[in-house]
This record gives C-alpha cells, sequence and structure tokens, in this order.
C-alpha cells in the first residue's frame, strides 16, 4: 500500500502548468504551439533549474530553437521569471492528495540560485509535508546518500513510496532501494500510473 507521494519539483511541479501559462498571452494557435515548442526543452529547464544557465543563456536558447517566434518568447520571458519555479497550479493536486490521507514530500535538486533569485519560488512547500532540497541539505540526485537521507528523517517503508522525476538515471537510483517510481511525462499519465498503485 502506497502511503507516501514524492515529487520532484523541477519539471514534475512546474512543466504540466506552462501551457496554461502561455495560454495567457492569447497567442493564435499556430503561434502559441510553435512557442510551446520552443520553450519546453528538458534540458534547458534542467540546466536553469539547477541555476547552470543565466536568463540570458536560458532566452538564448530558446530564440535559437524557433527564431521566428522570437518576439513571443521575449515578451513571455519578462513575465516568467518566477513563474516557471512556482507551482501553484501544482497545489490542488497536492490538496487531493493529502486529503486523501497520504504524506506528500518533495526530493529536488533546486539550486540555491533559483530559492535567491526567486524567494517565493518555494512557496508550495507549505502544503507538502517535507523533503529534501540539494541546495539545503548538501546531496544531490541520484547520490544514493539522498535516498538514504529522505528514507531516514521521515521514518519511511520504501515499498510504501512511490517517486515522480522526469529523469530516468534518478528514478533507477531510487529503485534500488526498493521505491516505487513513475517516469513523469505529464499530470494525466501520472494521475494514472497512480491509480494503478491504489493511489486515488
Amino acid at each position: 500500500m502506497i502511503r507516501t507521494i514524492i515529487f520532484d519539483i523541477g519539471n514534475v511541479l512546474t512543466v504540466f502548468g506552462w501551457k496554461d501559462f502561455l495560454r495567457s498571452f492569447g497567442f493564435d494557435p499556430e503561434t502559441e504551439e510553435k512557442v510551446a515548442k520552443a520553450t519546453m526543452d528538458n534540458v534547458f529547464w534542467n540546466e536553469f533549474d539547477r541555476g547552470q544557465l543565466s536568463d540570458e543563456e536560458m532566452l538564448a536558447g530558446f530564440i535559437r530553437n524557433d527564431p521566428s517566434v522570437e518576439k513571443e518568447i521575449r515578451q513571455i520571458f519578462e513575465n516568467m521569471h518566477g513563474i516557471l519555479t512556482r507551482a501553484d497550479y501544482a497545489i490542488p493536486w497536492i490538496r487531493e492528495l493529502k486529503a486523501a490521507g497520504y504524506q506528500v514530500l518533495v526530493l529536488s535538486n533546486f539550486s540555491d540560485k533559483v530559492a535567491r533569485d526567486n524567494p517565493d519560488a518555494l512557496d508550495f512547500l507549505e502544503y507538502v509535508d517535507g523533503g529534501i532540497l540539494s541546495y539545503r541539505d548538501g546531496v544531490i540526485k541520484p547520490d544514493p546518500a539522498i535516498y538514504r537521507l529522505l528514507i531516514s528523517r521521515y521514518d519511511l517503508k520504501p515499498e510504501e513510496c512511490v517517486f515522480l522525476d522526469d529523469v530516468q538515471k534518478n528514478l533507477d537510483a531510487a529503485e534500488k532501494f526498493g521505491i516505487h517510481t513513475i517516469l513523469f511525462r505529464g499530470m494525466e499519465e501520472a494521475k494514472e500510473r497512480l491509480r494503478e498503485l491504489g493511489v486515488d
């Protein structure tokens, strides 16, 4: 029986809200799709979330993906800093899981730079029951130490946990501890996979 849901932060608790954010600009459908494709490169998100890319490098990378929508990309970029690292749109999902009796934790390589530059980026943490953040705890996925720390800190039974991450090597490391895993490709698919594990 699953009792604890563990989320990555970067792409798992943020990327599924990205298209909703793009819709708020009122682009025509073709332009919106082109902007979405240009800005949803996981490599850029991962590097940015880890503080390895500056704002300017992130913007340049998106524009390189599709120069035909440079104006629109620049427009959204003026508005997105701080939004892409906020997970307000994940709060209803977190509340739903907690109301059903599940413990909700996070396990993330969240960088000190992102936390420092976006003081509101971790607002949603008040809705979860805790977790491990690499910049606070000094351990980085997929180092086995981060999973040992999570298990010991929260006295978890690995077989009662499921971990959602968008990086397979992080999931492989978690599986070695007996934790159930879900490779995250979107919220609806993840919810279906959770239902298969008995999580409603």
